[in-house]
């Protein structure tokens, strides 16, 4: 690694320092403000009365101040102690950690299914700007867009599963009968290729595939668009016009002068949306019962849990800033004209 880039690195995470500082903020005023009290929610129990829930509120820290509150959250974030959920009894850096590979192996899988779909459709698009092919795709962008995630899975759910019978029952991650495979990476598509059972390997890649196919029709559309943007920018250059009239063929034109300079905000693009399919997943996953973050984390908005949902908005706000600087640096990589330092 040259010292540019690592300076650059280096500048990159202290600037994420004060958004991350803020995250923590926001996160800590807008949980305190959201109706209900989780104390008296788990202590609306049989034999539970007022100490109940004073010990349930001591225990919280709810019996402090904000300000007071407020030190100890940062300092417990510090030591890596996000709290305990109150709803599993568990860690909530351990439930983070069992439920986010669940839900970026769906990210993943929907980014996958966007790209090849959306790329192809933005450059084909762009090189025929104007024609009924050109608003064909902006015609599918556009409904893909239109159709909120939780009713295109339940359409696509009535189809595939109830009407014609090709996928199985969305009842998870894979077929309870089978079990689980042997985790090493979470992800169940490679713990079963590393396990070697093509029958796990069949079940997860079927639970997978309507909900990544959910996730990716809802984010074709700004893919698609943007990639269309960038390539009837890049396709009016001079350079273009220069490397058609020597003669160039029309594959290398488009594929390897116009695309590659067209990749960055299509790069950039990418980034924001795979934070938002990682984040904003909720209710798809909570309409083919996916056990991921996101139906951890409105688990937890249902019951006034704090600790969850602060564990939840942290790790979404860290991802993001971490994708921020794989992408700044890919930038670099693309585009040799952009200097670092």
């Amino acid at each position: 690694m040259s010292p540019k880039i690592f300076i650059f690195i280096l500048q990159r995470i202290i600037a994420a320092i004060p958004i991350l500082l803020g995250v923590v903020l926001v996160t800590f005023v807008l949980v305190r403000i959201l109706p209900g009290d989780p104390a008296t929610f788990f202590a609306n129990a049989p034999g539970m009365g007022p100490e109940e829930i004073a010990e349930i509120s001591r225990e919280l820290g709810l019996n402090k101040s904000l300000p007071e509150q407020l030190i100890i959250f940062v300092s417990n974030i510090l030591d890596g102690n996000l709290g305990k959920s109150l709803a599993t009894g568990q860690p909530v850096t351990q439930d983070l950690a069992e439920k986010l590979p669940a839900s970026a192996e769906l990210s993943i899988v929907a980014l996958i299914f966007a790209l090849l779909v959306s790329i192809p459709l933005g450059v084909i698009s762009a090189v025929n700007a104007g024609s009924t092919i050109d608003h064909a795709v902006r015609f599918f962008s556009t409904i893909s867009a239109a159709m909120p995630p939780f009713v295109t899975g339940l359409v696509l759910m009535l189809l595939f599963f109830y009407q014609l019978g090709w996928v199985p029952e969305p009842i998870g991650r894979i077929d309870i009968f089978l079990g689980e495979p042997t985790p090493v990476t979470g992800f169940y598509l490679i713990d079963s290729l590393i396990e070697g059972d093509s029958e796990k390997l069949y079940s997860a890649a079927s639970q997978l595939f309507l909900p990544a196919l959910t996730m990716a029709l809802f984010v074709i559309a700004p893919l698609t668009r943007m990639t269309r943007a960038s390539m009837l920018g890049v396709l009016g250059s001079d350079f273009i016009r220069s490397a058609r009239a020597v003669g160039l063929k029309p594959y290398t034109i488009y594929m390897t002068y116009a695309f590659r300079n067209a990749m960055i905000p299509i790069l950039t693009t990418m980034g924001m949306v795979f934070s938002f399919m990682l984040g904003a997943n909720v209710l798809v996953e909570k309409v083919f019962a996916w056990p991921g973050i996101g139906s951890y984390a409105l688990q937890g908005m249902m019951v006034s849990d704090y600790a969850p949902i602060q564990g939840f908005v942290l790790l979404m706000g860290g991802l993001y800033v971490m994708l921020n600087l794989i992408i700044d640096i890919l930038y670099g990589l693309i585009d040799p004209r952009i200097q670092v330092g």
